[in-house]
């Protein structure tokens, strides 16, 4: 009798389904196409990392993002111009934080085999980072108010005080990134961790952008309070975006505690990773794009302005559109890798496109094109993005390899020490070689033809080319050959190959 009174149900003609649900249905899968087809990393999320917690987990990239305007922009310049120190001074501190960066392939195999009370990996060195930068900004304002003479207590107290502050904060910077970076590709399945790695950028660069405007207008009247307040209040905000971005994230494992039954030391798995020949031509490369896209960081404004006359908020839409050519290339970059691309010639493609910016960048002066300069500034970003998520994504490959037994934070960690230590020498190389031939240039001791301030520049510009050039050729070798079924549209982006 079920099985008759079954097969009548079956059988019976079933209700219309109501028209309510029915377009809440279709409405529903149509902002589903919407948002994978017209945002780039809408289709990042996965069963596994849900887009909503990768957003989350890409909060600790705003913090960083904070703490590098503060360190690189804005401090420097309260510090030259308000607080009058003098540039030398600044640029060594500023230079501090650099001191910590070759440090993060050993942050990242720490984090690698880390064992807690609690089971977690990551979270113990994220959490520490974080606690460096709160300390770090809590000691940095009254160390320069009292180095400057505004504070109470000898110079010399303020000086160490800074310089302790300045290095607490660039450590928290490494360690938190390297560890969230490490944490987001355990999180993140292999299919998809090219596009984790591109959008956990743009969260970088959004985290630069919105705290550079946020924080020039707090500081539009200055005053030591204010300097204090901003500088802390952005303490603050540091913890609440890391607590918030690590909430609930890894998962703690059982046996966290217990010792590994392989627990060889630092040097044994360095030399194991270094000695993979791909491993040390993708860090050359890296080191060589990072150090050639750089150097021009603090020269390109300066440029428009000296040079071509700008004003200052020309000069600051430079920067804008060098923003605007960054998105650009993550956005390229996830696409391609989304679809199969090759990384190592992702990567050579931003070379190639680096190399025609800075062709740009270099006419502008003597055809005084002030567009020119700006699509050369646009260029030079989207360059950059397409060679940071190519070179990183080549890394996390290494990382999956059986040879290093997934040590993902010794992978990452290596391209963050050699991409960070390499820009950070490259900015001060630059600066100090634009200001050696400037002063021989207008001194007429290069002759009267090059007699120009824009010769300075134009001799870190040409230095830059000719690293990309050899950026290239290290990362040639790297480049899977195309199969005969693929075609070629635009034959030089195959130049690394």
């Amino acid at each position: 009798m079920r099985d008759l009174s079954a097969l009548k149900a079956s059988l019976a003609p079933r209700a219309p389904a109501q028209p309510g649900r029915l377009a809440t249905v279709r409405s529903g899968a149509f902002w589903g196409r919407l948002g994978t087809r017209f945002l780039p990393f809408a289709d990042a999320a996965t069963t596994e990392l849900p887009l909503g917690r990768l957003l989350r987990l890409s909060l600790f990239q705003v913090s960083v993002g904070m703490a590098a305007v503060l360190l690189t922009g804005t401090l420097n310049r309260v510090m030259i111009v308000e607080l009058g120190m003098a540039s030398w001074a600044v640029a060594a501190m500023v230079s501090l934080p650099l001191l910590f960066a070759p440090l993060r392939a050993l942050i990242g195999f720490k984090s690698d085999r880390h064992q807690s009370i609690l089971g977690w990996k990551r979270v113990p060195y994220i959490w520490f980072g974080t606690l460096l930068q709160f300390g770090g900004f809590a000691l940095l304002p009254f160390a320069l108010l009292v180095m400057t003479g505004l504070g109470q207590g000898p110079t010399i107290v303020g000086q160490i005080g800074a310089g302790i502050a300045f290095l607490m904060v660039g450590a928290g910077m490494h360690t938190t990134q390297t560890a969230g970076l490490a944490l987001a590709t355990d999180l993140a399945p292999p299919e998809s961790r090219p596009r984790v790695v591109a959008l956990l950028y743009v969260m970088l660069l959004l985290g630069m952008m919105v705290s550079a405007i946020v924080i020039g207008r707090l500081l539009d009247n200055f005053t030591p309070t204010h300097l204090v307040q901003i500088v802390q209040g952005a303490a603050v905000l540091t913890v609440v975006l890391n607590i918030t971005a690590l909430w609930k994230q890894e998962a703690r494992r059982r046996g966290g505690t217990a010792p590994e039954e392989s627990s060889a030391p630092f040097r044994e798995i360095w030399a194991l990773f270094i000695a993979r020949p791909r491993t040390m031509r993708l860090l050359v490369a890296t080191g060589l794009g990072s150090a050639a896209f750089s150097m021009q960081d603090v020269l390109l404004e300066p440029y428009g302005g000296q040079i071509l006359g700008l004003s200052v908020g020309a000069t600051t839409s430079l920067t804008a559109l060098w923003a605007v050519g960054m998105l650009s290339g993550f956005a390229l970059a996830a696409r391609s890798l989304a679809n199969g691309g090759e990384p190592h010639r992702l990567a050579g493609f931003g070379g190639v496109a680096g190399i025609a910016a800075f062709l740009c960048v270099i006419f502008a002066a003597p055809l005084h094109a002030t567009a020119l300069l700006a699509i050369g500034a646009t260029i030079i970003g989207f360059g950059g993005g397409l060679f940071s998520v190519g070179t990183l994504t080549a890394a996390m490959a290494i990382s999956d390899s059986a040879e290093l037994d997934g040590r993902t934070g010794l992978a990452l960690g290596a391209w963050g020490a050699v991409q960070a230590t390499c820009a950070g020498a490259a900015i001060a190389i630059g600066a100090i070689v634009r200001d050696v031939t400037s002063a021989a240039a207008t001194a007429r001791e290069l002759g009267p033809t090059l007699a120009d301030p824009a010769t300075g520049y134009g001799v870190v510009y040409g230095v830059e080319i000719i690293l990309l050039l050899t950026t290239l050729v290290v990362l040639g070798p790297l480049v899977r050959p195309v199969a005969p079924s693929q075609t070629i549209r635009f034959g030089l982006a195959e130049f690394p190959a």
